[in-house]
């Protein structure tokens, strides 16, 4: 099987591999940099979806693949808080697809606060945490949960929930 993943973050890529391996997939995965054409800092469900949507169907533009993946992190504002929310979407050659959505975290207000002042979360958590290149690496939820789930994780799962439509 040849994949396709709409990005070169190291944690996405090695999310990507580990679902085909957990799905007993023999895969090729490659990385491709596409454009998300959302904004670089998600602050909806529907756009991140969107995003991930559009990283998935970009990459299969790009080559003779099987299957495209898109994987978003983006930011969902609630009563309750502001939420750390991940979507991802595959899509086959025929535009079949299908949608998943995964964890959510809340985030701490000194957090929300400077997001709301303009940042993005993958810059800032660098500086909040202290940390260099945390969103290729633990990503804001391994911050939060010291280390008990990882980015890698939370879009394994994703990209193995947007796959179970293919595996009927």
């Amino acid at each position: 099987m040849n994949i396709a993943v709409g990005s070169h973050n190291p944690a996405k890529l090695d999310a990507v591999e580990m679902a085909f391996s957990k799905l007993e997939y023999t895969a090729q995965i490659t990385g491709l940099d596409v454009p998300s054409d959302v904004s670089p800092q998600p602050l909806s469900d529907e756009e991140t979806i969107q995003g991930a949507i559009n990283r998935a169907k970009a990459v299969l533009e790009q080559g003779a693949f099987d299957y495209g993946i898109g994987l978003e992190g983006g930011l969902v504002k609630t009563a309750y808080g502001t939420f750390l929310c991940n979507w991802g979407a595959v899509v086959n050659r025929k535009g079949v697809m299908g949608i998943a959505g995964g964890l959510r975290i809340l985030l701490p207000d000194e957090v929300v606060a400077r997001i709301e002042q303009g940042y993005e979360l993958g810059d800032l958590i660098d500086e909040w945490a202290g940390g260099k290149d945390i969103r290729k690496n633990e990503g804001t939820i391994g911050i939060l949960t010291h280390g008990h789930i990882t980015r890698r994780q939370m879009f394994q799962d994703v990209t193995i929930c947007a796959m179970s439509k293919f595996l009927v």
